[in-house]
């Protein structure tokens, strides 16, 4: 049976099958304040910096004590248990990575967001072979934004990614760093990123689960940060598989998104919930500075009653496609309360940045993308095309601003993500872009029946041999077949 058709039982009959009746609601409430059962909090870890022009990341096996009992088997990069460090690089930089595979089987390393030439991109095509370096090169381009590296190994990506294996990427320039916003790292500027798993009897990672019963923020299961009284910077990433996440505070406190994907927004935008799928990325600034010292707040998973197609949005609790946290309210950050650092923020800023986007009246070329199958039991596809590493879906010319309307009349959500471009979203069919997707994008939702048109300017990187990639960015989806190539060519 396929994904879709499994899915649309599990929404509409899950209840009459399973045999559980109207109590299953009462799992959210359940789950609310400890989806593991654990009432001992755990320290975030905050991964190591690295910085500077040149790089040394070596993806190594590890193991990290996730839960009590046996340790658990991990991927991880520069010897970290779970997760790698972050890389600090300036806008301008000409960086070098040397990326070595430690482990048994072959793997890539994507810098997911970055504008580069496709060569260095890290996707499929980029194989590290077990023991070799990799070490592409590049002009660092982007503006200021938080990014990420992370496996592309076609069919094992979500495997490699589930066992811990990805970092940030904080891009800095001299725009940013003239505002007033917090920026010391693990202080008041925190890497968050967040993504459950399910852990066998003997805490081993399931690396084919498509969603898990345990969140970790950073590896960490019941999660604190120590965070003090002023305002703090919450990088997050959605580094799920498949499953969305409805983000918000415990008391229901207005936050501010001031980055997108790719970079700041024009002003802070208020917010009391932001929704994020696999692969988004958004900077918030949360105001802490009226809490009382030694008090706890937390960041939530509002996920109870998501609308039909978002991932983990069914009510499953066990199978292909349950999970304890499924139609579920969780946490996923507790934060403790300690006094202000000197010099901290205690001021939203009123302006943040100017955004020139590409416009409609600058495309020159339009093209649709649909997600599709190949009828019931087979996974999902681009207009009817798994992905082939020798076929070439789509060639745009060096220069051009395109429009893509990605369509979507199946009956399950998506992410889509784009390589090498970060684009202004201009429609959604459901109605109007909300607000915090009105800056540089990389990444998106898709519901069922839905339409998405984003224009993206296509410069700097050309080759004839090189593809960039587009693909479905819940990991199984991908690694099924949902992904396409695009060569921008002179």
């Amino acid at each position: 049976m396929s994904e879709e058709n499994q899915f649309e039982i599990s929404r509409r009959n899950l209840f009459k099958v399973a045999g559980l009746g109207a109590g299953i609601a009462l799992i959210p409430e359940m789950l609310q304040t400890s989806p593991t059962g654990a009432a001992v909090t755990n320290a975030l870890w905050i991964p190591p910096k690295l910085s500077g022009s040149n790089f040394n990341l070596k993806l190594l096996k590890s193991t990290k004590q996730i839960a009590q009992g046996s340790v658990t088997k991990t991927y991880g990069y520069n010897g970290a248990g779970f997760w790698g460090p972050t890389l600090i690089m300036k806008k301008g930089d000409n960086v070098t990575l040397n990326v070595t595979n430690g482990l048994s089987e072959e793997t890539t390393t994507h810098w997911h967001g970055m504008h580069l030439p496709a060569k260095m991109d890290g996707g499929p095509m980029q194989v590290i072979s077990v023991g070799d370096t990799w070490s592409p090169h590049f002009k660092v381009m982007n503006n200021a934004a938080t990014f990420w590296y992370h496996p592309h190994m076609h069919k094992t990506t979500q495997k490699q990614l589930a066992l811990g294996a990805g970092g940030f990427i904080f891009v800095q320039d001299s725009k940013e760093a003239a505002l007033a916003l917090p920026r010391t790292y693990g202080v008041d500027d925190i890497p968050l990123a967040l993504g459950s798993r399910t852990l066998s009897a003997v805490n081993q990672i399931s690396t084919t689960a498509i969603y898990g019963d345990t969140m970790l923020a950073n590896g960490v299961a019941n999660a604190q940060a120590t965070l003090p009284a002023q305002y703090v910077r919450l990088r997050i990433l959605n580094m799920e598989s498949e499953r969305v996440l409805n983000l918000g505070m415990s008391d229901n406190r207005t936050f501010h998104v001031i980055s997108t994907d790719g970079g700041l927004v024009r002003k802070p935008i208020p917010l009391k919930r932001l929704l994020m799928s696999p692969g988004e990325r958004y900077e918030i600034l949360v105001n802490l500075s009226n809490d009382k010292i030694g008090s706890v707040v937390a960041l939530c998973a509002y996920n109870r009653g998501l609308a039909f197609g978002y991932g983990g949005s069914e009510p499953a609790t066990t199978g292909d496609f349950g999970s304890l946290l499924n139609n579920a309210n969780f946490d996923v950050l507790k934060i403790k309360i300690t006094k202000p650092i000197a010099k901290g923020i205690s001021s939203l800023p009123t302006k943040l940045t100017t955004n020139i986007f590409p416009v409609a009246s600058q495309v020159t070329n339009t093209r649709t993308i649909a997600i599709t199958d190949n009828g019931p039991g087979t996974p999902f596809t681009f207009d009817g095309k798994s992905y082939s590493m020798d076929y070439i879906n789509q060639h745009v010319k060096l220069g051009a601003t395109e429009a893509w309307t990605v369509t979507n009349d199946r009956v399950f959500g998506h992410s889509f993500h784009i390589h090498d471009v970060q684009f202004k979203i201009t429609s959604r069919s459901t109605g109007a872009v909300p607000a915090h997707e009105n800056g540089w994008k990389d990444t998106f939702s898709i519901l069922p029946n839905e339409k998405v048109t984003f224009i993206a300017k296509f410069d700097d990187y050309a080759s004839s041999k090189w593809p960039f990639m587009y693909h479905c960015h819940m990991a199984n989806h991908e690694d099924g077949g949902l992904m396409g190539q695009f060569l921008v060519e002179q």
